[in-house]
């Protein structure tokens, strides 16, 4: 699935702009190498909104993933949060979408095809807490996601709507999620 390009994609300095409100501490960017390792080592790709930000500055501090020296076992808990969250809810709150088809009679056959599912799903990417933009490489413009287990809303309209809204005090902008299955659980 492609999402449409903004029309004013945000630019390196819209991003320093926006960091500076962040409160964090802002260290250099990440190089081409450094993607390179952190997407080979967790096995996604940044989007490309989300790539830009990074490369003009690595915030760091309370709540923002540090990938340059971040503890890896952290950072690929945080990237498996929201699905850890979903197995959750299909254990303890009987979630269980219509697409994956019926669900298993015996709880553990049910966690197994969850973990099938998923994995075949694309790969939220934490922006800052439980905020999240998909691993979708060379795109655009998708909608900041806020997850809690199944409890999914759309926190920004895009990467740039998203920060102002969580450090400059400004309003949410809505469009619809666009990653295949987290998009179906945004309510």
């Amino acid at each position: 699935m492609t999402s449409t390009p903004p029309p004013d994609r945000p630019t390196e300095q819209d991003f320093r702009r926006l960091l500076e409100r962040t409160g964090a501490e802002i260290t250099p960017g990440l190089t081409v190498d450094e993607f390179d390792s952190v997407e080979k080592h967790f096995g996604f790709r940044f989007a490309a909104d989300h790539r830009l930000l990074l490369s003009v500055g690595l915030p760091i501090g309370k709540g923002w993933p540090n990938w340059r020296d971040g503890n890896a076992r952290g950072l690929k808990a945080q990237l498996g949060w929201p699905g850890e969250g979903v197995l959750y809810d299909v254990e303890h709150g009987a979630f269980w979408p219509p697409v994956w088809g019926a669900r298993p009679a015996q709880l553990r056959h049910a966690l197994k095809s969850a973990r099938y599912h998923l994995a075949r799903v694309p790969t939220m990417v934490p922006v800052f807490g439980h905020r999240y933009l998909p691993g979708t490489e060379g795109q655009w413009g998708h909608p900041v996601l806020s997850m809690t287990q199944t409890d999914i809303v759309v926190y920004g309209a895009n990467l740039t709507n998203y920060l102002t809204v969580e450090f400059a005090d400004g309003g949410i902008e809505y469009a619809p999620a666009t990653v295949p299955f987290w998009s179906d659980l945004v309510s």
